[in-house]
């Protein structure tokens, strides 16, 4: 198999879902504005070099359905011959997309490929606008089609994780978020263009644009301010909208290229793709997701928990998030967890989230001097994914 470097990774803020600041702009131009800026951020690079676009997306349907992955594509720049495709795995859907995009360029069917993400819950919302469960499978297997939200109570009360350790996390989270912020550590943002429609003098709506620089959903917060929150999903439970992860708006995009191409064009690697892997679960307990994928990619790779320097790990919900932490024995290298917060405080806009956390794994990576990243999420449906990334 052939080399498979990555050159560039970036993203764009994440914005919260309906409240935020892209809640009037569409998905398609989130995804084609980081495509953009990924290839006009690498030297070297043109977009006739590539080959192809794998785009992760959950709920590829209505302003991101028709196969985003080709339209994003064309309204990015790219010619004709760059084909394009749309990738659901749920919440892996951008690490999946990143995934194959690899593996193209190492089965040697494609010299230059993009792994990307984008998801917008605001046009989209969680579950699709049309949901149907089928009759008969639904009454014997109901959870298949549950809450996340309820499978995160599950968790927390299977597994004896407290309100209270809840709450502390998840203002751990935003109170890392916040500093990093504060102090330029997010370098894989690129600063993004939004849109919103102004109403004016004869009541025509203007279309203007301003610039997103931040992620919008991080907030002030205590374990004892979260406390006070009512739960959503069960009401004798422990799970609130404060130690959830926040649904959210956002894109990213990861470059791929062989090291043949490498060579050629004068293309800097930054990292490759070491190993993934995904994993089935019990469905109504799908947190649990990176307990089993994480060992999995690690036997894979040869590599031990000891040898990571980066934890991404998703914060769908902090108990699952806290109980995979325990279980995997990761609780003495939380100074190598979520180092600049996770979704609880930046947000899980879905498909895009396993982009998004590539891009932000290799700048922590960088920023620590490590080698080895991984970057693992749950799966709605009962599923896990890992994966490991080793800086260049």
């Amino acid at each position: 198999m052939k080399d498979a470097y990555i050159v560039q990774s970036v993203r764009t803020p994440g914005c919260k879902q309906k409240r935020g600041l892209f809640n009037q702009t569409r998905p398609e131009e989130l995804i084609t504005f980081i495509m953009k800026s990924a290839v006009e951020r690498t030297q070297n690079l043109e977009f006739e070099h590539f080959d192809d676009v794998m785009i992760g997306c959950s709920f590829p349907e209505a302003e991101q359905g028709l196969n985003i992955g080709r339209i994003a594509a064309k309204m990015a720049g790219f010619p004709d011959k760059v084909s394009g495709a749309t990738v659901n795995r749920f919440c892996a859907s951008g690490l999946e997309a990143i995934a194959l995009a690899s593996a193209r360029v190492q089965m040697g069917w494609a010299d230059v490929t993009m792994g990307a993400g984008v998801e917008s819950m605001t046009f989209v919302p969680m579950g699709g606008n049309l949901p149907r469960p089928h009759p008969e499978f639904s009454k014997t297997n109901p959870e298949m089609y549950i809450s996340m939200g309820v499978t995160a109570e599950n968790v927390a009360s299977r597994y004896n994780v407290s309100r209270e350790d809840q709450d502390k996390f998840a203002a751990n989270s935003q109170a890392k978020a916040a500093k990093a912020r504060d102090n330029g550590l997010y370098t894989e943002i690129v600063p993004t263009p939004a849109f919103k429609f102004v109403k004016q003098a004869d009541d025509t709506y203007k279309k203007e644009q301003f610039i997103v620089e931040h992620d919008d959903g991080i907030r002030e917060s205590t374990p004892e301010g979260l406390g006070k929150l009512r739960t959503v999903f069960s009401a004798a439970g422990s799970v609130t909208a404060g130690n959830s992860s926040q649904t959210t708006d956002g894109a990213a995009a990861t470059i791929i290229a062989s090291k043949e191409k490498c060579d050629e064009l004068g293309l800097e690697p930054i990292a490759k793709l070491v190993s993934y892997s995904t994993i089935g679960c019990k469905s109504d307990e799908m947190g649990v997701g990176p307990l089993y994928a994480i060992p999995k990619v690690l036997k894979q790779a040869g590599l031990s928990i000891d040898d990571i320097d980066i934890y991404e790990i998703n914060e769908a919900f902090a108990s699952q998030a806290l109980y995979c932490i325990r279980e995997l024995k990761l609780e003495k290298y939380m100074d190598r967890i979520n180092i600049h917060g996770g979704a609880i405080a930046l947000g899980h806009p879905l498909g895009c989230t396993g982009a998004k956390l590539t891009a932000t794994c290799l700048a922590n990576l960088k920023e620590v001097k490590g080698k080895y990243g991984i970057v693992s999420m749950c799966i709605g449906g009962g599923m896990g994914a890992a994966a490991i990334f080793e800086r260049l």
